[in-house]
C-alpha cells in the first residue's frame, strides 16, 4: 500500500475514535448484564496530566512524611546539643559552628590535604590522652594517618609513636624550666636549635591498644626556621629503599615536605646547619591529622609569648583547621579570691584573642577544667573558686567566638572527684584522670564530635528554610 493510503487509513481511525469519544453516551452502554463504556474525548487528551498531579500529590505525601520523620529526628539532636550535659556550648547558640570545619574536613582527601586538629594541654593530655580518642573519630570519618606534630625530642612518651634523637640540639621553650628564646618558638611553644648536625629517628608504636591508622608514615613535614640559609635535611626510610634531600631555600619560616612513594613504620631524618626545629609532622595520607601538644605545668598564657609573625606563619604552613585549648587546671590553686580569678581570666582572653589573630580561618574549642579536690578540715572538697572559674572561662570562650566543652559538668559537677577516684578514674592527686579516665573523657569528647557531625550532615538534606521550620517547632 502507498504511503499516502496508509496516512488516510490512519487518520480515519482517529477521527471515528474521536467520534466515539464525542458521542458515545457518558453513562455507558448497556449490553445484557455488560456494560460497555468509552472514555470521553477529555479524559483521552488530558489522561497524562492527571498522572502527573496524582505522582506529585504521592510525592508530596512521601515528603511530608520525610519531613515529619526529620522532625523527630531534630528534636533529638535538640536534646542532645543544647540540654545534654557534655554538650558543646556555641557562640549565640549557633548550630552552624563547626560546618566550614566538618566541609573542608570532608574535601580533605579529594583536594589532596591534610587538616590538622592542634590538641594543646597542660600535663592532663600527656601521652596523647583524650587526643588519640578524637584522632580515631576523625581519622576514621575523613581519612588520614599517622600520630601527627611531635618534637624533635620527646620528653613524654607516647603511645602514639616511639622516638628518639641525637646530635647538636638545644631546647628553648616558653614555659616551664630551661633557657628562653625571646619569642623564637614555633607553634608548639617551644624550638629545638640546630648548630651542626642531628639525627631523628621515628618508629611506629608497637602499643597493642594503638589505632592501626596511626601505625605508618608517608606525609612527612619539617617545620623549621632557617638562620643562617645553609640547613639541609635527608629523610630515609628505614625500611625500604627512599632516601630523599632537601635545602633550604633561605632564610626564616619554611618547610621540607617529603610524600614517600610508600608507607613506612621507620624513618630517619638527618639535618644539618644553624636552623630552630619546630616541629615534625608524621602523617600518612591525605585527610585529618591531629596533633598531641602537651605543655606540662602551663596555665595556657605561653601563646602571647611567641612572635605573631612565627606563629602566623606555622599555622599557615601546617593548615590547621581546629585548635584545641584545654587549659585552667594548672591555676586553680593560685586562684583564691575574686582579684586572682579576674587576673586570670583577662590573660586568658588575651591568649585566646592571640590565637584567633594568628590563625583566623581555624575552629577554636576550648576546654576547661576537670573538678579538683583538695583537703579541708579533713574532707576533700572541690577548690572553692573552681566553679566561677569554669563560668568564667566558658563566658570569655563564647563572646571570642570559640565553643565551649564544660569538662567540670561531664565529671559530674562539684566534688565528682571523689567518685572519680573511688572508681579508679582518677589519681590519688585528686587532680590528674587515670589512663582509664582519661579514656573514659576521651570517648565522651569523641562522642560529642561525632554527634555534631551527624547534626551537620543532617541539615545538609534539606534547605535553611525548611531546618528553620523544623527546629523550631522541635522546641515545641
Amino acid at each position: 500500500m502507498k504511503p499516502y493510503k496508509i496516512l488516510i487509513f490512519i487518520t480515519l481511525i482517529i477521527c471515528t475514535l474521536a467520534a466515539i469519544c464525542v458521542f458515545f453516551p457518558k453513562n455507558g452502554v448497556k449490553v445484557g448484564n455488560a456494560e460497555i463504556r468509552f472514555p470521553s474525548l477529555e479524559n483521552v487528551l488530558v489522561g497524562e496530566k492527571q498522572k502527573e498531579v496524582v505522582l506529585k500529590e504521592e510525592i508530596d505525601s512521601v515528603e511530608l512524611e520525610h519531613l515529619n520523620n526529620l522532625k523527630d529526628t531534630l528534636k533529638q539532636y535538640k536534646v542532645a546539643l543544647t540540654e545534654q550535659e557534655g554538650r558543646f556550648y556555641l557562640p549565640n547558640n549557633r548550630v552552624d559552628f563547626f560546618d566550614k570545619m566538618f566541609a573542608k574536613m570532608e574535601q580533605a582527601r579529594g583536594n589532596h590535604e591534610v587538616i590538622r586538629v592542634l590538641h594543646y594541654g597542660d600535663s592532663q593530655i600527656e601521652m596523647d590522652r583524650l587526643s588519640h580518642n578524637i584522632r580515631s573519630f576523625f581519622q576514621s570519618t575523613f581519612g588520614g594517618g599517622g600520630p601527627g606534630l611531635v618534637p624533635v625530642i620527646q620528653t613524654i612518651p607516647s603511645f602514639a609513636v616511639s622516638q628518639y634523637a641525637s646530635g647538636g640540639l638545644t631546647l628553648y621553650t616558653s614555659y616551664g624550666e630551661g633557657p628562653r628564646a625571646n619569642g623564637n618558638y614555633g607553634l608548639m611553644a617551644k624550638c629545638y636549635r640546630l648548630g651542626g648536625n642531628a639525627t631523628f629517628t621515628a618508629n611506629a608504636s608497637s602499643h597493642k591498644d594503638t589505632d592501626p591508622r596511626v601505625k605508618h608514615f608517608s606525609n612527612i613535614k619539617l617545620l623549621y626556621n632557617d638562620r643562617t640559609g645553609n640547613f639541609s635535611a635527608t629523610l630515609r626510610d628505614r625500611k625500604g629503599s627512599y632516601s630523599n634531600t632537601m635545602t633550604s631555600e633561605g632564610t626564616g619560616v619554611h618547610n621540607f615536605h617529603w610524600n614517600m612513594d610508600t608507607v613506612t613504620t621507620s624513618l630517619q631524618i638527618s639535618m644539618q646547619g644553624s636552623a630552630d626545629i619546630y616541629g615534625i609532622m608524621l602523617d600518612d595520607g591525605y585527610g585529618v591529622a591531629v596533633d598531641n601538644i602537651p605543655l606540662r605545668g602551663s596555665s595556657g598564657t605561653q601563646f602571647t609569648m611567641i612572635s605573631e609573625s612565627i606563629l602566623r606563619n606555622c599555622y599557615a604552613q601546617s593548615n590547621v583547621g581546629l585548635i584545641i585549648m584545654q587549659f585552667g587546671g594548672n591555676s586553680v590553686p593560685s586562684i583564691y579570691n575574686q582579684k586572682s580569678l579576674g587576673n586570670y581570666c583577662r590573660a586568658m582572653d588575651k591568649e585566646i584573642k592571640c590565637v584567633k589573630r594568628c590563625c583566623p580561618n581555624a575552629t577554636i574549642l576550648f576546654i576547661g577544667p576537670s573538678d579538683m579536690s583538695t583537703r579541708k578540715g579533713g574532707v576533700m572538697h572541690t577548690y572553692p573558686m573552681l566553679p566561677q572559674l569554669v563560668d568564667s572561662l566558658r563566658t570569655i570562650a563564647l563572646r571570642n567566638n570559640a565553643a565551649y566543652w564544660d569538662l567540670y559538668q561531664v565529671m559530674g559537677g562539684e566534688s565528682s572527684m571523689i567518685a572519680w577516684v573511688k572508681n579508679g578514674l582518677a589519681g590519688p592527686d585528686y587532680i590528674h584522670f587515670t589512663p582509664a579516665g582519661a579514656n573514659k573523657v576521651g570517648k565522651i569528647l569523641a562522642n560529642n564530635f561525632s554527634t555534631a557531625y551527624e547534626f551537620y550532615k543532617t541539615r545538609k538534606g534539606i534547605t535553611k528554610q525548611q531546618f528553620d521550620t523544623l527546629w523550631n517547632a522541635a522546641a515545641k
